[in-house]
């Protein structure tokens, strides 16, 4: 938090307001209404429970968080500067490709990730009962077989080790997965650990996150997930519906 300046705190503020504004535009159900448990004179001193205020705090919180690893991990762009307006890093995605970042965009993701935390995202679009007004106070009670669905996902969570282990085996069919959850399972940051960029290096060689080689291997990952997905799903099947098929045909 001793690299975060009130000049940051603003900007996050001002991204936060703007960004809950416009998820609010979209929805009958406001929740950035500017409200107080507490007012003197006009004023909040305590604060408000205002979405765009919350989305603030848990903002600074993980734009202080990532300007850490940023700066242990990330090496300086050649074209920043020691003024805060002109730092900037150079950044490897998930994918192995590079891009320059700023303070800026990091106070956008974590006030988009703040946001998704308190609820608020602007790539998932509102449910009808948030878009029709006044349909809160209309909502009915759920349908039994909604009730029967959420029992069936229950038990089959509760076996989700198993189903996975059924579907999944040694690994032996599915070398490119298994290299990506040994992978996995050693990281500490799964965002920073470069798991395809890793994998592409070690199965055709060549530089560190070449595109190439990055696209060859999550090609090969995609083909094996379709596959395990369609195991996943009989796994499931047969746990879940087994005893009830085996009964019926009795």
């Amino acid at each position: 938090m001793a690299r975060v300046t009130v000049a940051d705190w603003e900007d996050i503020r001002k991204l936060a307001r703007g960004y809950c504004r416009t998820v609010d535009s979209t929805r009958s159900r406001k929740r950035m209404d500017g409200s107080a448990t507490v007012v003197k004179e006009g004023h909040a001193p305590y604060g408000t429970d205002d979405v765009s205020d919350d989305v603030t705090q848990d903002a600074v919180l993980l734009f202080a968080q990532r300007l850490r690893d940023v700066l242990s991990s990330c090496a300086r762009a050649p074209e920043s500067g020691p003024a805060r307006e002109s730092q900037a890093w150079i950044y490897v995605r998930k994918d192995g490709a590079e891009m320059t970042i700023t303070r800026v965009t990091l106070q956008r993701w974590a006030v988009r990730d703040a946001a998704a935390r308190n609820g608020y995202r602007l790539d998932v679009p509102p449910t009808e009962i948030d878009a029709t007004p006044g349909a809160q106070v209309m909502r009915g009670l759920p349908h039994v077989e909604n009730a029967a669905r959420a029992a069936v996902a229950y038990h089959a969570s509760q076996h989700s080790a198993e189903i996975f282990r059924t579907a999944f085996g040694d690994g032996q069919e599915f070398p490119v997965l298994r290299d990506a959850l040994t992978i996995a399972t050693q990281a500490e940051d799964l965002g920073r650990a470069g798991i395809l960029a890793r994998m592409a290096q070690a199965r055709h060689g060549g530089a560190y996150g070449s595109r190439r080689a990055v696209i060859r291997t999550r090609d090969a990952a995609r083909t094996e997930w379709q596959e395990l997905s369609g195991r996943l799903d009989e796994a499931r099947d047969a746990l879940v519906y087994g005893g009830t098929l085996s009964a019926e045909s009795d």
